[in-house]
């Protein structure tokens, strides 16, 4: 589902056996380009995942469910340190940047996209939220959701989780409601 989807070595892929040094990095998009970036990357042989979640959208005539990306203007793609895969994700139409610190890539750790992998897989409802320090660091425990890991805060008087993907400086909000949580050591 998110991997390659050829058997042909597309230009700027990974050679055969570098998936264990793959990493997670966050790319910025130009302005609603997410899907034509995640689309040419895929055509190039690249792993990219663009988290979409469904919105309802109304007009003064009719309402539309949509598919919106969840952090828009941003998107994912499996990489290495090798520069010719990065010059390929850098070169691709309507790709802004690869989001890092000081002019270097910032890998995400591959549990945190595989947290909201899961949330979006199950049909969670989710909001994105401003990226927060605040909290305490929890894991649910038991339902579709076990494992996902996230800081507790709350909102509106209600127990929510949010799953931070700390280089974009954004999150994701899901409600805790029938949920047991475990607090994680530091």
């Amino acid at each position: 589902m998110f991997g390659i989807e050829s058997s042909e070595q597309a230009p700027g892929a990974a050679p055969a056996g570098a998936f264990e040094r793959l990493q997670w990095y966050a790319i910025q998009t130009r302005h609603r380009h997410e899907k034509s970036v995640e689309a040419r990357l895929k055509e190039k042989g690249l792993i990219t995942f663009l988290p979409l979640a469904n919105q309802i959208r109304r007009w003064s005539d009719r309402r539309k469910t949509i598919e919106l990306p969840l952090f828009p203007c941003y998107s994912f793609v499996r990489l290495n340190q090798e520069n010719a895969m990065r010059v390929a994700v850098l070169q691709t139409p309507g790709v802004v940047r690869l989001v890092g610190i000081g002019g270097r890539p910032t890998p995400i750790p591959d549990k945190q996209i595989e947290d909201i992998q899961t949330v979006l897989t199950n049909g969670t409802t989710v909001a994105v939220q401003p990226f927060c320090t605040v909290g305490q660091r929890v894991r649910i425990t038991g339902g579709c959701l076990d494992g996902v890991e996230g800081i507790v805060q709350a909102q509106n008087s209600s127990r929510t989780l949010m799953i931070a993907v700390e280089p974009l400086k954004r999150s994701v909000l899901i409600s805790l409601e029938n949920y047991h949580v475990v607090p994680l050591q530091v």
